[in-house]
């Protein structure tokens, strides 16, 4: 079903019963009218989810030809990632006559819980999740609540909708790349610890160092933890060694503003002392001197894709789920070490399309575009 499916015989006493707390501290969780600790918040967030509990507000209030709203979860407000994929989410369903609903959750598995809560509570007919580390609890809601979830972005190990994009084959072409402009000691700044993409991206970092008989150095693997404090700390860590890295391959965009700043800092000159390369373009990369090199994700695409599954799951609750994995485009600019008049085109091994790959649960893959297609530099 497609978002009216709640549960009427859940009550507050319900949950308090579980959460081995009380009816009055349950309705300061639910209705946001009094701080309770976070320990106690975190009791009450999931008994709710595992009891399926809706305010009678809503059930009063329920209306059986839904609201036309689809609720969008992701760490929207803390990571400026998103914002082109919220953006292509929004134009998509506009045209279908929905509107979308935004909830913050802050990549942290609490406040995930609440995103989706407040979601629900609102009547949203369908929901679109950038999971945290571990979303079983916020999926198992939905699930409850029969509300259609489709995963964006990060992977997650559940027989739903998902679009996310490839991750492990496009971090090795980034080592790749460095490695054929004789760069041999790389470092990378890995992201918020587990996280799909995070462990994606460490895959196919040390896969790539395998192909070109680089031994992984423990030293040179550190987390970043998805922040730009986080990616400063750790350029700082990697610049400091006595024996510092030629080369660094960085998580994300957060990430990499911090790690330029601390190499700026430190007088390290990128593309001539550190080659640089990293995971997400941003609208202000091509403004950087030397110009940032990095894999860029098809958010755009993964919007409208996304935003097409979620009204396709609605029109038809019982399909197969989906899932959908995007091709990321290599953008070679300067910070790796190519030079800005004569960017080097010769195709990678491994990534740098921006074809994409879909895979039906239960069904094979459809065919790839052939490697090397649809590649662009700027």
């Amino acid at each position: 079903m497609a978002g009216n499916g709640l549960r009427r015989d859940v009550t507050m006493a319900d949950v308090a019963r579980l959460a081995g707390v009380s009816i009055t501290t349950v309705s300061h969780v639910v209705n946001r009218t009094r701080r309770v600790s976070p320990a106690t918040e975190r009791a009450v967030l999931s008994a709710a989810a595992e009891t399926g509990y809706v305010p009678d507000q809503v059930v009063r209030s329920l209306r059986t030809t839904g609201s036309r709203t689809i609720g969008l979860a992701l760490s929207a407000i803390s990571n400026t990632h998103f914002a082109d994929l919220v953006r292509s989410v929004e134009r998509a369903l506009a045209r279908s006559g929905y509107s979308l609903l935004l909830a913050d959750t802050h990549d942290d598995e609490v406040q995930e819980l609440r995103a989706m809560n407040e979601l629900l509570t609102r009547r949203v007919d369908a929901v679109l999740l950038a999971p945290s580390a571990n979303p079983r609890r916020v999926l198992e809601h939905a699930r409850q609540r029969q509300v259609p979830v489709v995963i964006v972005d990060r992977a997650v190990d559940e027989n739903c909708d998902q679009v996310i994009v490839e991750n492990i084959e496009s971090t090795a072409a980034l080592v790749e790349h460095l490695v054929r402009h004789g760069r041999r000691r790389i470092a990378m700044i890995s992201g918020k610890p587990g996280l799909s993409t995070t462990d994606e991206r460490i895959r196919g970092f040390k896969r790539g160092l395998r192909a070109a008989g680089i031994r992984l150095r423990p030293e040179l693997l550190i987390g970043g933890d998805s922040t730009v404090d986080g990616g400063f700390t750790a350029a700082n860590t990697l610049l400091a060694l006595a024996k510092p890295p030629e080369a660094l391959l960085v998580g994300n965009n957060a990430m990499t503003i911090g790690a330029v700043h601390a190499a700026s800092d430190l007088g390290t000159r990128i593309s001539q002392d550190l080659a640089l390369v990293a995971f997400d373009d941003f609208e202000w990369a091509d403004f950087f001197r030397p110009r940032l090199t990095v894999m860029a994700q098809p958010l755009q695409a993964m919007g409208e894709q996304a935003a097409s599954m979620i009204l396709s799951r609605l029109a038809d609750p019982h399909a197969p789920a989906r899932k959908l994995v995007m091709r990321a485009e290599l953008r070679r600019r300067e910070s790796c070490g190519c030079d800005r008049e004569a960017l080097p085109l010769t195709p990678l091994t491994s990534a740098g399309s921006n074809s994409k790959r879909t895979q039906e649960t239960g069904a094979t893959r459809a065919p790839q575009q052939p490697r090397g297609a649809g590649r662009s530099a700027t």
